[in-house]
């Protein structure tokens, strides 16, 4: 079967990282997660990837902590090179060619986020991740994602969560929250959803980028999103 899409981006928060863990990387779940995409990666497919940090810290711990927002934030941005750096070696035990782009310049460990450079990877059927957010303080790693899948032409965002799909309630904690199938842009934002926040909503909706939201932990979920079986919702 043809895939659906040429190029993706996958976001993956950092949490998703931890496991049963309080923090840190489960290396069980970073072996599963390399596996899923070295499987789409298989057949084809372009794969950006961006990863949160909030395994390691999260900047909204920050004011908690007696640590200023904007430095929180950087804090941040640096945990999610972190678990950059340890998805990019997982892929590439499993033969999957990587490269690592940061908004930061780390010289020694990533390449700067240049937006053609980039691009040009994908086509050679490179994995790329981008590491330390956007670069700037007050965007979070979703907004990041979203702007990232927008300048590589990506066909769609993946995000890839614990459950299968957008709720409206927590159904980890209500046994009767209602599962959408498909949501618009506008109604995320009107019922306050946790898809992704507002910033990186908006920027989905100006620039009619679809969102996949599904679970990320079921194992083949993601080649059976990629040939369009319905395991996901659909945010457009």
């Amino acid at each position: 079967m043809r895939p659906m899409y040429k190029r993706i981006l996958l976001k993956l928060s950092g949490e998703s990282l931890m496991g049963d863990q309080e923090f840190g990387i489960d290396a069980r779940i970073l072996k599963s997660f390399a596996e899923e995409v070295a499987e789409v990666y298989q057949t084809g497919i372009q794969i950006g990837v961006v990863l949160g940090g909030g395994n390691i810290f999260r900047g909204s711990q920050a004011a908690t902590q007696g640590i200023d927002k904007v430095s929180g934030d950087y804090m941040g941005m640096l945990a999610t090179v972190i678990n950059s750096i340890a998805f990019q070696n997982a892929l590439e035990e499993r033969g999957v060619p990587t490269r690592l782009q940061t908004a930061i310049q780390m010289h020694q460990i990533a390449e700067p986020y240049i937006r053609r450079r980039a691009i040009r990877h994908l086509e050679k059927n490179r994995v790329v991740l981008f590491g330390a957010g956007t670069g700037n303080p007050y965007f979070t790693t979703d907004t990041a994602a979203v702007l990232r899948a927008i300048e590589i032409e990506a066909d769609v965002v993946i995000k890839g969560t614990r459950v299968d799909g957008v709720y409206d309630s927590d159904p980890e904690k209500n046994p009767n929250a209602k599962r959408y199938d498909k949501i618009t842009y506008q109604e995320v934002l009107a019922k306050e959803l946790k898809v992704m926040d507002a910033t990186a909503i908006a920027l989905c909706n100006d620039n009619k980028l679809p969102i996949l939201v599904f679970n990320m932990n079921e194992k083949g979920n993601l080649s059976k999103l990629m040939n369009n079986q319905s395991v996901a919702t659909i945010v457009s």
